[in-house]
C-alpha cells in the first residue's frame, strides 16, 4: 500500500494528464453522461456535477442520493476552487503532514471537504476554470471515477 506522500505524487500526475484544450457546455453534457455510465457498475447512487466559472453546466442526482450528496459536492468544489487541486490531493497532502484542513489552513470543514471526488477542470495554458465532481462512493473511488473518466473522454 502506498504512503500518503506517494499517493500525493500520483494524484499530481493525474492532474497534469487530465487537462482540456477547450471545454464547452456540450463537453460538460457528454462528460457528465459518461460519468453516469461509468458509475453504474459500482451499484451505488451518486451525484455528478460539472461547474465552470461558478456556472453549473451539468448536475445529475441518481435515485437514492440526497441533499447530503449535494453538500459534499459543494464542500469538495470549495476545496478545488480554493487550492487549485483535486479534493483528494488536498486531503492526502494534509494527512501526510498529520493535520486537518482546519489546522493547516484555518478554514472550516463545514465549508471545505478534503475527501476524494472533486477534480479541477483545467484548461491547458489557462489553469483551473471549474470542477468536475462525484459524490456517493468511497472517496478514492469517487476520485478515480472522475480522473479515469476524464482520461477516457480526452482520448476520444
Amino acid at each position: 500500500m502506498s504512503t500518503d506522500k506517494e499517493l500525493v505524487q500520483s494524484i499530481l500526475g493525474q492532474e497534469a494528464e487530465c487537462q482540456f484544450t477547450r471545454f464547452t457546455s456540450q463537453d460538460a453534457l457528454d462528460l457528465g453522461l459518461l460519468l453516469i455510465e461509468n458509475a453504474k457498475p459500482y451499484n451505488k447512487a451518486v451525484v455528478v456535477d460539472i461547474t465552470m466559472a461558478g456556472h453549473q453546466l451539468f448536475h445529475y442526482a441518481m435515485q437514492g442520493t440526497s441533499f447530503d450528496n449535494d453538500e459534499w459536492v459543494r464542500r469538495k468544489n470549495n476545496t478545488v476552487n480554493r487550492f487549485g487541486h483535486s479534493s483528494f490531493y488536498v486531503g492526502r497532502y494534509i494527512a501526510s503532514q498529520g493535520k486537518t484542513v482546519e489546522e493547516k489552513y484555518f478554514v472550516s470543514e463545514k465549508d471545505y471537504a478534503t475527501h476524494g471526488g472533486a477534480f479541477p477542470l483545467t484548461i491547458k495554458d489557462v489553469g483551473v476554470v471549474g470542477t468536475i465532481t462525484v459524490s456517493g462512493l468511497a472517496q478514492q473511488d469517487d476520485h478515480n471515477l472522475v480522473a479515469n473518466t476524464i482520461l477516457q473522454f480526452l482520448k476520444k
